[in-house]
């Protein structure tokens, strides 16, 4: 076997590429990682971490508003932007630095420094200006916000990364999009104060959830005085005289904001590193091609998160990256499952999801029944907010197997998560009918919808 520098160089330090290097680390196997920017990647700088710091502070206007209810009276509130971003960088500092300090802990080697592929088995350090070799590689670099270079006007709008570190909160913002990236950011500045614009193409926002959750969310946020265009796309933003920016709409509307944001989808980091010359496989979207094991065509180079074509969360680069490492280093060949994955939006009221939307199990399923519940949650009973909670089984009548379960309202992400246990092993409404309820909370209502609200059979609604 040829002598290598290390065993497995990581390019990229994230979640997904931490957790690699530092589990092959610690199995005693010599690790490098690189990362050109800060280790922590999308999710902890400037995605998931951040985002729900945010979600955070925009939910507190509801609390003092919902305590006048519960006998608290709030004096005069402020908030002070530059507050929140300040704190929001320490914590992220401080994540970043136990990121590469447990890659350190475990014997693994750390550099600041964009990774080039020289060949199969050797990487160019551009920050060193020195060429490493490694027997395996694993690229875990992410993804970025999706550009709109046709858009007239694009060199005036922002992307999520920079939305968290805006010098001043806006007075008015459109988003334009209708993904999970842009409900959440029109969520957290409509909370902030800021007026907030969210226009989509599509009919729907969030496609891809379950229809019910996605109608019961747009009517909400309407509803908090966030305004929804759907069907619409913008065609141009200029500046005006004034240093605002007049966005003109395809519908012929025009308005007029402090910030524009784009939230049209991400793509995968794979420029400019090699991948072409040494003849890795990329798909239509730039995305690296890998198998069931997230290996590529090279047979040891390797890729794991959302610089693949597979499913672009921050939980499944780490179960990737845990599934890399039982095959490549401990001869246990384990296959990633994206099966039945529980996900969360952390949108105002919140969803949580996992399984089968409603019109996903009617195509696979010939007869299916929805188990369905409205409400308003008990701590909006005094507060009187108008806020309805919607839960949502949907079950296979010939099985009686649960292939779906839906939530919006508070903590959904938190159910999410459990849900996702009873999901995942296959569990029957039967088994949901016979656990006790936990009173009062509004999850027990996931285990005493007794009646199915109606039925889907070949199709058609019974």
């Amino acid at each position: 076997m040829a002598a290598y520098d290390y065993d497995l160089f990581v390019i990229g330090g994230g979640s997904g590429g931490v957790r690699a290097a530092r589990v092959a680390a610690s199995l005693g196997k010599r690790v490098a990682i690189a990362e050109e920017y800060r280790y922590g990647g999308t999710c902890v700088i400037r995605g998931c971490v951040p985002k729900k710091l945010y979600v955070y502070a925009s939910q507190f206007p509801e609390h003092f508003a919902d305590a006048a209810g519960y006998g608290w009276t709030v004096p005069e509130v402020s908030f002070d932007w530059p507050t929140l971003v300040a704190n929001k960088d320490k914590e992220i500092a401080r994540l970043e630095a136990i990121y590469k300090k447990n890659v350190a802990g475990a014997g693994g080697e750390t550099f600041h420094s964009r990774a080039v592929l020289v060949d199969r088995h050797s990487i160019y350090l551009v920050a060193e200006d020195r060429t490493v070799s490694a027997d395996q590689i694993l690229i875990a670099t992410g993804g970025r916000p999706a550009p709109h270079p046709a858009l007239s006007g694009h060199e005036h709008c922002i992307f999520s990364n920079e939305a968290f570190d805006l010098k001043e909160l806006p007075k008015a913002m459109m988003i334009e999009g209708g993904g999970y990236i842009a409900v959440e950011f029109a969520n957290i500045f409509h909370g902030l104060g800021v007026e907030t614009t969210l226009v989509y193409r599509g009919r729907e926002i969030l496609s891809r959830f379950d229809m019910d959750l996605r109608r019961s969310l747009h009517e909400t946020m309407e509803k908090k005085g966030i305004r929804i265009l759907t069907h619409s796309v913008s065609e141009k933003v200029s500046k005006n005289p004034q240093g605002r920016l007049d966005v003109l709409l395809s519908g012929g509307q025009t308005l007029t904001v402090d910030q524009v944001m784009l939230a049209i989808g991400r793509i995968p980091n794979t420029e400019n590193m090699g991948l072409e010359g040494v003849g890795v496989e990329l798909g239509k979207t730039g995305a690296i091609v890998v198998d069931e094991y997230s290996r590529t065509n090279i047979d040891n180079i390797w890729a794991i998160g959302d610089v693949t074509h597979r499913v672009q969360l921050t939980p499944v680069a780490i179960h990737e990256a845990m599934c890399f490492v039982e095959t490549a280093f401990k001869g246990n060949p384990t296959a990633v499952d994206h099966d039945t994955i529980p996900t969360a939006v952390f949108s105002q009221p919140e969803i949580g999801t996992v399984g089968l939307s409603e019109d996903e199990a009617v195509k696979r399923f010939p007869d299916i029944e929805v188990y369905r519940a409205s409400f308003r949650p008990m701590r909006h009973t005094l507060s009187g907010r108008d806020e309805k909670m919607l839960m949502k089984l949907v079950v296979d009548s010939a099985s009686r197997r649960v292939l779906g379960a839906h939530i919006l309202g508070p903590d959904a992400g938190e159910m999410a998560q459990l849900l996702g246990i009873p999901l995942k092993a296959g569990l029957t409404k039967d088994a949901f009918d016979r656990t006790m309820a936990v009173h009062p909370t509004a999850a027990e209502e996931l285990v005493t919808m007794y009646k199915p609200t109606y039925r889907v059979k070949n199709g058609e609604r019974i």
